[in-house]
């Protein structure tokens, strides 16, 4: 009978034990906030083609949130660019987008046949994206000398072809009637380039373009340059676009510089997002040029002293906290 009562006394004492045990696990967990696991907050950044330079941006983006702010998962999700991701930043499919600045300020405004979506906002603008448009045919100097030819436009969804359409109206010429438009991604349009299915393509974007300097290793390019009375009638008319230059030998047989205009890239969030997110994203970036610099050659242009140049949307409240700071 001895023996049974000890061996019941060591059984409930076993279990006091763990119970003891338990308790003091559950409250050291609670207690202590590096225990518990930070909530996830999901940042996917709408980008563009996996050629261009929103992607590889994008991706520095996502780098530098993963590492410096606690509880965020960032992606970048390749997309049609502009128009498509402020579209998937409206419909709550990403948290983050980068555009030009002109699609955000005809967003904001409902212009463009593109719905109005006021509650857009920006963090930053970060590198201008020149006009770069190019062909294999050295007699094609102009845009006035593209009447009747086939050009790749730019990729569905991006505002390429708003943009061409304001240069090639300017020269008399109809991008519906005037000339075989194509709609095609940068990697498309080069590898349709040098296979002559299309005599040039052209877009917006920042330098160097990975599928230019493809089909610079292969044949001679030329660009078709944006100067004189047309670059200045195009400023008058839209004063987002700027005056810009292209340098010499930014790509392989490309010895002087070019005449071009250019519009900025813009980082885009919505307005529902909170102030200290939006807070700690803003600075990271800028405390990481290093890392944003290493993602693309065009990241060593993004400068926390330029960034408010053609700011076209309100900047959002926790990235004016940011330069608020900095001042």
């Amino acid at each position: 009978m001895k023996g049974k009562l000890r061996g019941y006394c060591l059984v409930v004492a076993i279990i006091a034990l763990i119970g003891v045990s338990l308790i003091g696990c559950t409250s050291n967990t609670q207690d202590n906030p590096v225990a518990q696991e930070a909530p996830k907050q999901f940042i996917n950044i709408a980008s563009g083609g996996t050629t261009g330079t929103y992607f590889p941006i994008g991706g520095g983006f996502a780098e530098i949130w993963n590492k410096n702010i606690p509880g965020v998962s960032a992606t970048v999700q390749s997309t049609a660019a502009s128009i498509a991701n402020i579209n998937l930043l409206r419909e709550g499919k990403v948290e983050a987008a980068i555009c030009q600045n002109d699609a955000a300020y005809y967003a904001n405004n409902g212009l463009l046949e593109i719905d109005k979506y006021d509650s857009i906002r920006g963090i930053a603008t970060l590198y201008s994206e020149p006009y770069q448009f190019i062909t294999l045919d050295k007699n094609i100097k102009s845009v006035a000398d593209l009447k009747g030819k086939k050009i790749s436009m730019g990729n569905i969804g991006s505002l390429a072809r708003e943009n061409n359409r304001s240069i090639f109206e300017l020269e008399g010429i109809d991008i519906e009637k005037d000339v075989q438009s194509y709609y095609l991604s940068f990697a498309e349009a080069g590898g349709n380039l040098k296979d002559g299915v299309i005599d040039a393509f052209s877009d917006f974007v920042g330098l160097p373009v990975a599928a230019i300097q493809d089909v610079a290793t292969q044949h001679q390019i030329y660009f078709i340059p944006v100067d004189g009375e047309l670059r200045d009638k195009l400023i008058e008319k839209y004063p987002f676009y700027t005056k810009y230059t292209i340098p010499a030998n930014t790509y392989k047989g490309q010895t002087e510089p070019v005449e071009t205009i250019a519009v900025r890239s813009i980082l885009v969030v919505d307005e529902r997002m909170s102030e200290d997110l939006v807070y700690n994203m803003t600075k990271s970036i800028f405390e990481n040029l290093d890392r944003v610099a290493a993602s693309h050659a065009a990241g060593v242009n993004i400068k926390a002293e330029t960034a408010l140049n053609g700011m076209s949307v309100p900047l959002h409240s926790g990235a004016q906290k940011y330069f608020d700071e900095i001042k």
